[in-house]
C-alpha cells in the first residue's frame, strides 16, 4: 500500500470513528505512518484528504447496498440487506457525517453525503418496486416511501445504539422494520381449477370447498 493509499485509509477510519471536525492532520499521520511532507504532497489540505476519504466510505456503502440489485426474489434481497450484520455502536460511515458541523457547513462535503443517500434510496426503492410488481407486496405499498422508512429505521437505530452504548435498540428497530415489511406482504394464494384464487393451505388453512362437488 503506497503512502497516498495509507493516508486515505487512515482518514476514512478516523472520519467514521471521530468525524471530520475532530480529526487532525497529525492523527492521520500517526495512524497512516506517513510523514508530513508526503501527506501535503498528496493532499495540500485536510479538506482535500477528507474528500478522498469520504468518497472511499461512500463506495463502501454502495458496495454493501449492491446486494439489493442481486439475484433472487426481491423481498428476500430486501430482508437480507436490512438484517445483514452491522456494527451498531460504530454507526454508519456516511450517516455520521451529517452530525458533523464542519461537514454541514461545507456544500461540497455535504453534497457527497446527500448523493450517497440518494443512490442508496434508489436501490432500496428499486428492489421494493420489484417486490410490488412480483406480487409480493400489496398494491397500495409505495416503494419510494417504504425505502425512506427503512433507511430512517437504520440511521435512527444507529443513533439510539450509540447514545445508549448498547446495540439492542438498533436490533429491535430493524426487527420492527422487518415486521412492517411482512405486514405489507400480500397473502400467498393458490388458483383453483376454475381460475379463482383460493387460500394457500400452508398459510391460511385449506381452501373452502363447493357444496355441490368434492374438493380435488
Amino acid at each position: 500500500m503506497d503512502s497516498r493509499e495509507r493516508l486515505v485509509q487512515a482518514m476514512s477510519e478516523l472520519l467514521w470513528e471521530r468525524g471530520y471536525a475532530d480529526t487532525s492532520p497529525r492523527e492521520v499521520r500517526q495512524r497512516s505512518g506517513v510523514g508530513q511532507g508526503s501527506m501535503y504532497h498528496h493532499f495540500p489540505t485536510k479538506r482535500d484528504l477528507a474528500l478522498a476519504a469520504l468518497e472511499r466510505n461512500i463506495a463502501d456503502l454502495a458496495s454493501a447496498s449492491a446486494e439489493l440489485d442481486g439475484p433472487g426474489d426481491p423481498l428476500s434481497r430486501v430482508e437480507a440487506h436490512l438484517m445483514r450484520p452491522r456494527d451498531a455502536l460504530k454507526g454508519c460511515k456516511v450517516g455520521r457525517m451529517t452530525q458533523d458541523p464542519q461537514v454541514r457547513e461545507d456544500p461540497e462535503l455535504l453534497a457527497l453525503v446527500a448523493r450517497a443517500f440518494a443512490e442508496a434510496h434508489s436501490r432500496w426503492a428499486r428492489a421494493l418496486r420489484e417486490a410490488v410488481d412480483a406480487g409480493q407486496f400489496r398494491d397500495d405499498v409505495d416503494p419510494e416511501r417504504l425505502a425512506y422508512t427503512l433507511m430512517a429505521v437504520l440511521q435512527g437505530g444507529y443513533v439510539l445504539a450509540i447514545a445508549q452504548q448498547d446495540p439492542g435498540p438498533f436490533e429491535e428497530a430493524r426487527r420492527g422494520a422487518l415486521d412492517l415489511l411482512r405486514a405489507a406482504t400480500r397473502p400467498a394464494t393458490t388458483t383453483t381449477h376454475g381460475g379463482r384464487p383460493g387460500a394457500d393451505s400452508t398459510r391460511a388453512g385449506p381452501a373452502p370447498t363447493s357444496p355441490t362437488r368434492k374438493s380435488e
